[in-house]
Parts: structure tokens; C-alpha cells; sequence
């Protein structure tokens, strides 16, 4: 991605965000469940359950104006796709059920998300043959890395939603990525575009030292793990 200011707009108020986003027209919510990998143990080795869900990022709230925001996939597709918010809220809708898994030990299980399978997204680009790696891109110049078959599995979406509520700031709000079957690092908040790659590229964690790969069950914490 480009400068850190590529992706950053004034300021709004709380009262603001929230107020824009209740005027836009949601999708009609859809009828199924999908069930996110439960596996037995079901708690990852180093992991304490809990039923809160800790606020955990690095520097600021991002500021955030829905009347500029949009969504991105570009890198190695045909031709790249765009998404104003409007547009992205309007895009057929899914809910997954899953656990989360942080690496600073603890564990939540079964979260309600309501969002927009990254599956989804990729029906509407023709993926170059040589595509095999994902940098998420984030506000503020964060991003994120994983291979491409992780973010079509069926239970991979761009979230919105929590446990029927909207997300908040501090969790990501207006979307966030969640992707079940790594540690919640991997899940980006804030996220503003998919770079699609032929060659692996690691994301901001994950050049300070975070295993490339996150699996919880192999306790692929840290680089060397």
C-alpha cells in the first residue's frame, strides 16, 4: 500500500459515525448459520477461555468518514474492484459462527458475525493463475498477510457485526476481517482493501518478530514456534 495518509480522512464524532450508519440500507439477513472449525480440544493448547472480549490494538483509533470510505481488491486480478460503503452493505450477506482465539492467551467461543464472505468478493474479480498470497491492507498503513486459500473458506467474511450488534471503533468498526482458523491478530481491524500476490509479503505483526502462519492448535505464536 502507499503512504499511511492514502487511506486516512478528518476526523468525525462518534454521533457522526454512528448516525451514517444507521441511514444506510442494510441487506435483508440471511437465513443460515455457517458453523466456523471446532476442533477437539476445543481450547488451544496455552489458552484460557473467557466471555469478555478484551480491547487489544496497537496506537490509535483510525478516524473514519463513510461518505470517502471504500473497499478494495487489486494486485493480481484482471482488473480491480471498488466498493463505496453503500455498495459494500448492499453485497449479499452471510453470518458465521466461530471462536476466537488471541495470542495473548485467551480464548472466546462461539461469536456471531454478520458480514460479507471475502468468497463472496472474489466471484466478482477474475484472479490472475499466478495468485497465491493476501496482504490485507487496514487505516493507518497496518496490514496483514495470508495465503489466498485461507480467505475462501466458507466462514471467512468482512464483518460488521457481533453478536447482533454493530461493531464498535475499538473492534474494528466499520469492518474488520475474521478469519477462524488463525490467531485473532490475523483478523485486521479497520480493513480497507485485499492486495492479491504472487509472492508472500508479512504484515506488520508479523515483521516485529508474530509467526507467519498463526495456526492456535500448533502454538505458532512467534517466529521460530
Amino acid at each position: 500500500m502507499g503512504s499511511k495518509d492514502e487511506f486516512f480522512h478528518p476526523p468525525k464524532s462518534m454521533q457522526e459515525w454512528h448516525a451514517e450508519d444507521q441511514a444506510v440500507e442494510f441487506h435483508p439477513k440471511p437465513a443460515d448459520i455457517i458453523q466456523g472449525p471446532v476442533r477437539d480440544p476445543r481450547l488451544p493448547p496455552g489458552q484460557i477461555r473467557t466471555d469478555k472480549w478484551p480491547v487489544l490494538h496497537y496506537g490509535s483509533l483510525p478516524h473514519v468518514d463513510l461518505a470517502t470510505w471504500d473497499f478494495r481488491i487489486f494486485g493480481r486480478v484482471e482488473t480491480p474492484a471498488r466498493w463505496t460503503y453503500d455498495e459494500f452493505k448492499k453485497l449479499p450477506r452471510v453470518q458465521v459462527r466461530s471462536d476466537i482465539h488471541c495470542v495473548t492467551r485467551w480464548s472466546r467461543y462461539d461469536n456471531l458475525w454478520e458480514g460479507v464472505s471475502v468468497a463472496e468478493l472474489m466471484k466478482r474479480v477474475t484472479i490472475k493463475p499466478d495468485a497465491r498470497f493476501v496482504v490485507i491492507h487496514a487505516e493507518q498503513g497496518f496490514t496483514s498477510n495470508l495465503p489466498l486459500a485461507e480467505l475462501l473458506h466458507d466462514d471467512v467474511l468482512l464483518a460488521d457485526t457481533h453478536d447482533g450488534e454493530p461493531l464498535t471503533p475499538e473492534h474494528g468498526w466499520p469492518v474488520r476481517l475474521v478469519v477462524p482458523r488463525r490467531y485473532f491478530w490475523k483478523s485486521a481491524k479497520w480493513v480497507r482493501g485485499l492486495e492479491l500476490r504472487d509472492t508472500d509479503k508479512p504484515g506488520f505483526w508479523e515483521t516485529y518478530g508474530y509467526h507467519n502462519y498463526g495456526d492456535p492448535w500448533k502454538e505458532q505464536r512467534y517466529r521460530g514456534d
